[in-house]
């Protein structure tokens, strides 16, 4: 008897300790469940909380650049207003402090609008290079000043006279339709004016880096027109590089006439003070002080903390006194 008891005592402990054992195996499955699960809603909760951020993040950085496009159109909207006020108003005799009419040579003007502001600079583009008129000579000298080597260069122009002329007989260094039907997506010479100054890129020898710069140097984009309709540069409006197109013209006499004009406007070419006769000579075929109807204007809006800003350009021509004519719009400018 004593014997069976033993017996039955040894198997129930023995099963007590099986039970013990599938217990904690099934508790430690639980455990290691449970914190499984916690860690892939930890996952869940720290992935919503990075999107909810990121959206927050783009929702203000949209917000902020809607903002500050409004300004950049304001200054647009402002540019022109100024536009109209010195049609009318540039010749008056007697001015009044804040009653000046802008200049048109690329001086910068800053107006505060809310919490932000805009930048707005105005250029006359009798003051540029009019692809359409320009002589070889300023259309060389452009080119030359801009760092493109002399063959290159001889290319170039040759082949932009080619181009606009209504012919098809070529220069010595131009091309006609035999060059460019050759190309391996061949096209036809315009023989007529261009109609913007990027279709300058489909001239022989022209290149994206010489027209639009290639980040370690400045193109010559901003500088050229179609709008001008004239052969001539406008002294009181032209930039500095423009300027240096001008035969006969020296760094000094160039710096010369951009301080002069911060005060007035340069009625001619007479008002250049110690100019050598015979420089003036050289110069005058190629200079004048006329404006033209067509405008550039380049505009900059950003909030008062903000570093960046969302910048338009555009070109407007002035019908009659009062109307306007959109040429060239480009929003962002960069």
């Amino acid at each position: 008897m004593s014997f069976h008891l033993d017996h039955m005592t040894r198997y129930f402990f023995r099963a007590s300790c099986v039970n013990r054992h599938h217990r904690l195996n099934h508790d430690g499955i639980a455990l290691l469940m449970v914190l499984w699960i916690l860690a892939i809603l930890s996952v869940i909760a720290l992935t919503f909380s990075y999107m909810a951020r990121t959206e927050t993040i783009s929702t203000i950085s949209f917000k902020e650049n809607l903002e500050e496009k409004f300004l950049a159109e304001a200054g647009i909207e402002r540019g022109i207003a100024e536009l109209f006020y010195r049609t009318h108003y540039r010749d008056q005799q007697i001015e009044f402090e804040g009653t000046e009419a802008w200049k048109t040579d690329g001086t910068p003007y800053v107006s505060q609008l809310g919490n932000g502001f805009y930048t707005v600079s105005i250029v006359d583009d009798s003051g540029k290079v009019d692809i359409n008129e320009a002589s070889d000579v300023l259309l060389r000298n452009l080119f030359l000043n801009a760092g493109v080597e002399a063959g290159e260069t001889e290319i170039i122009v040759d082949s932009i006279l080619d181009w606009r002329d209504q012919d098809d007989l070529h220069r010595l260094n131009g091309a006609e339709n035999g060059y460019y039907q050759s190309l391996p997506n061949p096209y036809q010479a315009k023989n007529g004016n261009f109609d913007t100054v990027e279709e300058l890129i489909l001239v022989r020898g022209m290149t994206y880096e010489i027209l639009y710069g290639d980040g370690k140097k400045k193109g010559i984009f901003d500088l050229l027109t179609v709008h001008a309709e004239t052969d001539t540069i406008n002294i009181n409006s032209a930039p500095r590089e423009v300027l240096m197109t001008i035969p006969g013209m020296t760094p000094e006499i160039a710096d010369q006439l951009i301080s002069i004009r911060e005060t007035r406007e340069i009625s001619g070419i007479d008002a250049i003070p110690g100019v050598p006769p015979e420089t003036l000579a050289s110069m005058e075929p190629y200079i004048s002080t006329d404006e033209s109807e067509a405008f550039t204007l380049f505009t900059v809006g950003k909030k008062t903390k903000a570093k960046g800003g969302y910048a338009i350009k555009a070109t407007v021509i002035l019908s009659g006194i009062d109307e306007i004519t959109y040429a060239y719009y480009k929003s962002p400018a960069f």
